[in-house]
């Protein structure tokens, strides 16, 4: 490990380090463009110059220097100051003065390091370059005239995303950054280049001139729109969520987010549920609560049944099967498209790699999984296993997962007559994993679970068995035991079955009465006797258990609209009117409760469950000829209700062309 002075400060970094990372060990700070920390190093923007000895006797770019023993780095001697000052000067000589209406204003890197490390001045008086904008898609919007040519938006569309479509053209004071030409980005991470770019260049389409970033609240809270648990922050003005960005958490999302996360927050204001509806003579009409609710208890509780959604808390469903539970025995359910694997095990059914695990595996066979779509995040972790040597296989339908796969058909019988090639790999592997996805979950789950003993994927200090969840709610339904043993078929007979925001159910052959809690007026609401207008993931703080087993608590940032309310707080007020008044009254009184029924839910933090995995025969027969997923973009009722969402599903899953007005 090389030990080396930074303004006199010793400090000792890990082999392979760069001299800006020797500083940064310091506590220096060294300005930067094109330099970020899961990116290649490019050296394009020389911000980052300090002073070398022994060396030659000129500034050096940090970022792509070795750091070495004896170095001795200056960050603040009058050759780095005026280096600085230079490049700075340099940067800032074809940049637009647009500070005032540019979107970045407030965020932007160019901005803050003019301020801390420019003259103050410039030498430059002739005309400024302009460059025509670029068509990015509907999420990215570009003032390609603000651009520096960090290259960090082509970095990484090419390292993280995977799709090769944005570039440099032309060369010299000519360099444009443009998409393959000119059309939408097609990554369904294409967002978070907005975040990386560092002046105004790249901006937010949806956003755009709505808001400055010392108007908005900043709440902190989990993403529900897939099952990776994304760490986020909605910035919200007033009664409304006019922004989603994610946080750094490098267990879960690292800094990334998919563009649902991101832009299906302007669903949340649109179709929402904002009072109580009761179905009269075959059609909705609008009630008060006190309606609503005599309505409920005017139906036959003989059996009750309860159906969970895909973006549902916690805390929801434990007062929904509190409930339930006080007329017997209820039937609980989460998985609402007919799945009715075995859930005896939770070991059998999680992500027990953990995400950032599944980095460290160096073979990985997918069994009907479209990774890309059903968890973007985790498939960016294969990327990075397979830049370690990981090799990848995969069982089903072909479809293009950014990286090199070796696709072995699509017959589940595969699973028990594996080619030589792969179980020649997976007896070399040290770290082998299986990932499990819904097309092969609900009649292939024992054969899945065989290769758990046939490739020894269990070790010290390994489980390499995963299953990939599509659904916020899913792990935490589960260990609530929202699991029937016949699967949804078991509700079908209920006298009254509560849909909590369970939109996605086939609904015919459900003959009793109906009752959905939920935020959007969607499929669930459209077939509902009774709809109660419950709060959205964020307007209510909530509980989610991500596909690994992470318990993660979000927090609110908004308030309901209308006469609509927390969900819990409408399961305990109407316990009173049945004459079953549930034992709490607040939220910590809630969750206590919660934990005393599942213990795993007490505190926030990665679970970890035996591996125990049931008996269940091995055999599987069938294809795979597609994927739970239809369109990534469409997937619940926020995306639904989202204008944004809508365009990208138009536009990028069907091909429709957008023409685009002049401005």
């Amino acid at each position: 490990m090389p030990k080396l002075k930074v303004d006199g400060i010793e400090v000792e970094v890990p082999q392979g380090a760069t001299v800006l990372q020797a500083c940064e060990a310091a506590g220096k700070e060294i300005p930067r463009f094109c330099y970020h920390e899961r990116l290649s190093i490019a050296g394009n923007c020389r911000m980052c110059l300090v002073e070398v000895k022994p060396g030659p006797p000129k500034p050096q770019a940090s970022c792509a220097l070795p750091a070495a023993d004896n170095q001795e780095v200056f960050t603040t001697t009058p050759m780095v100051k005026n280096a600085r000052e230079g490049i700075m000067e340099f940067l800032l000589i074809n940049h637009p003065l647009d500070c005032p209406i540019c979107d970045q204003g407030g965020e932007c890197d160019l901005q803050d390091q003019a301020m801390a490390y420019g003259r103050g001045h410039s030498r430059y008086d002739e005309n400024k370059r302009a460059v025509t904008e670029k068509y990015m898609g509907p999420i990215v919007k570009t003032i390609m005239t603000r651009c520096i040519q960090c290259t960090r938006c082509i970095r990484f569309a090419e390292e993280v995303a995977g799709v090769e479509e944005i570039g440099a053209i032309y060369r010299g004071e000519n360099m444009q950054i443009t998409s393959y030409l000119e059309e939408a980005v097609t990554s369904e991470l294409s967002g978070n280049v907005v975040d990386l770019c560092p002046v105004g260049a790249l901006t937010s389409k949806p956003y755009a001139f709505e808001a400055r970033p010392w108007e908005l609240r900043k709440t902190l809270t989990i993403d529900v729109m897939d099952a990776v648990g994304t760490n986020i922050r909605l910035d919200s003005r007033g009664r409304q969520v006019l922004r989603c960005v994610p946080r750094i958490n490098d267990d879960v999302n690292e800094e990334w987010a998919h563009d649902k996360t991101r832009h299906a927050i302007d669903g949340l204001v649109r179709r929402r549920l904002d009072r109580p509806y009761v179905r009269r003579g075959g059609k909705l009409h609008p009630a008060t609560w006190d309606e609503a609710f005599e309505a409920i208890v005017a139906a036959d509780h003989g059996k009750v049944a309860v159906v969970a959604g895909d973006l549902v808390d916690c805390e929801t469903m434990f007062a929904a099967k509190a409930l339930a539970t006080q007329f017997g025995t209820p039937v609980l359910e989460g998985r609402q498209t007919g799945m009715d694997y075995d859930t005896s095990s939770l070991a059998a059914v999680n992500f027990n790699t953990t995400i950032a695990g599944i980095e460290r595996a160096d073979a990985i066979l997918l069994v009907g999984t479209n990774l890309r779509w059903e968890a973007p995040l985790v498939n960016t972790r294969i990327r990075k296993a397979i830049k370690r040597g990981a090799r990848v296989f995969a069982i089903g339908a072909e479809t293009e997962l950014t990286y090199k796969v070796t696709w072995l058909g699509d017959d589940l019988s595969l699973l028990g007559d594996l080619p030589e090639a792969v179980t020649e790999a997976f007896g070399k592997a040290e770290r082998p994993a299986v990932i499990v996805g819904g097309a092969a979950m609900k009649g292939a789950h024992g054969a899945a679970l065989g290769l758990a003993t046939s490739l020894n994927l269990v070790r010290d200090g390994w489980n390499g068995f995963n299953v990939v969840h599509m659904a916020a709610a899913r792990m935490g339904g589960l260990m609530l035991g929202y699991a029937s043993k016949g699967g949804i078929a078991d509700a079908r007979d209920a006298g009254v079955t509560y849909f909590l925001g369970a939109d996605e159910v086939e609904f015919t052959g459900f003959g009793g009465f109906k009752v959905y809690v939920g935020h959007h007026g969607d499929r669930g609401a459209a077939h509902a006797d009774v709809v109660l207008p419950g709060a959205s993931y964020a307007e209510k703080s909530g509980t989610f258990v991500n596909l690994e087993g992470r318990v993660q608590r979000g927090e609110r940032a908004v308030f309901p609209p209308g006469d609509a309310r927390e969900d819990w707080t409408i399961f305990r007020a109407l316990s009173e009117r049945l004459g079953k008044t549930l034992p709490f009254d607040t939220l910590e009184e809630l969750r206590a409760a919660m934990a005393l029924d599942c213990p795993d839910l007490a505190e926030p933090g990665l679970k970890t469950f035996a591996w125990n995995p049931p008996s269940l025969g091995t055999t599987a027969a069938g294809r795979i000829e597609g994927y739970p997923i239809k369109d990534f973009y469409l997937t619940n009722a926020i995306c639904r209700a989202s204008p944004t969402m809508q365009r990208c599903s138009a536009e990028l899953v069907h091909g429709e062309a957008f023409a685009e007005a002049a401005e």
